[in-house]
């Protein structure tokens, strides 16, 4: 069928994108089981993660050999050498049943933090800023990761026009980071729900000494008044077949007026089902929302006062988180072993490769219950 194997198709296509097998390069690949030529071809991303994981293949700057993939759309040039076969392999036939089945209700929503959120509290805390701030940093103005996520605190705090009285909601609270936060520096109440015991149990510690209480709690049992409403990175685990219900919920429980911040990693196409490598080993169930699919979320429901895209900042966050990670790893190896390190290497640093080709964007969206009466400030 094909005029060339498999490895010699490989090196002419990463060829193509400045990528050598076992070449001199930080971000050439090199190969050490002739058999992932073939593994990735059949699995895609799931076959390549899972390669690297095994150590198959091995690379000095992975991001960097991710950005060079997605930004040569390596996997589109496969696709279009292999057709059906590549198709038939990488089980696209089947993804339109992910359009019927809700992969997020109550049930199976809790299966990212088991598998994810309450891996370990030490693990987090050494990776992440003091506050333990687990999304997209903001950069413009900060040298450091911990006074990025200030930064990024204070533009949230800033955007939702906090003052001293207000009860907020930060629906997908982590840690208690940002409830932390907007207590201690805008005098405001704090009401944080997570589905993770491991967060809750630690964010509840840290926050003691504050008007903020931490629940066990999913979205959708949420049935009261807020003045603010904050939700930093839980977006992505929602799911399309419930981005309405969230938006529903959402106006519900925002006074008139109010102000709902949604800060959320977002896709530049509409897609239906996340990456199966990062599915299977980091967030279970985990989906990227394109803009249609927010438009359509929040439409009649809220009105949307400020739409804020600073995607390229993520690639230095993942970056940062990656450096925390390898300098401490030796604090933590003894509780894991080395299809792990190289596991949550791949993660941080196939991402940070992501967000540097531009395929995935970070947006900050203000919406409010109603309209502003005389407009919105957007601030940066």
């Amino acid at each position: 069928m094909f005029t060339k194997t498999i490895k010699q198709y490989a090196q002419e296509l990463l060829g193509e994108v400045g990528i050598a097998i076992n070449g001199p390069n930080p971000w050439d690949i090199k190969v050490l089981n002739e058999k992932a030529y073939d593994r990735i071809i059949r699995q895609g991303s799931l076959g390549l993660g899972e390669s690297y994981m095994d150590h198959w293949w091995d690379c000095d700057r992975l991001d960097e050999f991710v950005f060079r993939l997605i930004n040569g759309d390596v996997e589109a040039k496969i696709y279009h050498r292999f057709g059906i076969v590549y198709k038939l392999l990488n089980y696209q036939l089947i993804k339109p049943l992910t359009r019927l089945i809700n992969f997020q209700n109550k049930t199976r929503a809790k299966e990212v933090a088991y598998k994810h959120y309450d891996l370990s509290n030490q693990l987090f805390s050494l990776m992440l800023d003091p506050l333990m701030i687990y999304s997209c940093a903001y950069w413009k103005d900060s040298d450091t990761l911990e006074d990025a996520q200030l930064a990024k605190l204070a533009l949230i705090c800033g955007k939702l026009q906090l003052r001293p009285g207000m009860k907020v909601l930060d629906i997908g609270c982590g840690w208690g980071g940002f409830a932390r936060y907007a207590a201690q520096n805008y005098g405001v109440s704090v009401v944080g729900i997570t589905i993770s015991e491991e967060q809750q149990k630690l964010a509840r510690q840290r926050c003691a000494d504050l008007p903020i209480e931490i629940r066990l709690q999913d979205y959708r049992d949420l049935n009261e008044k807020f003045d603010r409403i904050v939700s930093i990175g839980m977006f992505e685990h929602v799911g399309f077949r419930n981005y309405r219900e969230f938006m529903e919920i959402s106006q519900r429980c925002l006074i008139d007026e109010g102000l709902f911040l949604l800060h959320t990693i977002g896709h530049n196409l509409t897609t239906f089902s996340g990456d199966p490598w990062m599915k299977k080993y980091i967030f279970p169930h985990g989906q990227i929302p394109s803009i249609a699919q927010i438009g359509e979320a929040y439409e009649g429901l809220l009105v949307m006062e400020d739409w804020h895209n600073f995607g390229v900042y993520y690639d230095k966050t993942l970056l940062s988180w990656y450096t925390n990670f390898s300098q401490h790893w030796d604090d933590i190896k003894n509780q894991y072993d080395d299809r792990f390190y190289r596991m949550w290497r791949y993660y941080l640093l196939a991402c940070a490769g992501l967000f540097r080709a531009r395929k995935l964007q970070l947006w900050q969206i203000v919406f409010s219950n109603g309209g502003m009466r005389g407009g919105y400030r957007s601030i940066r």
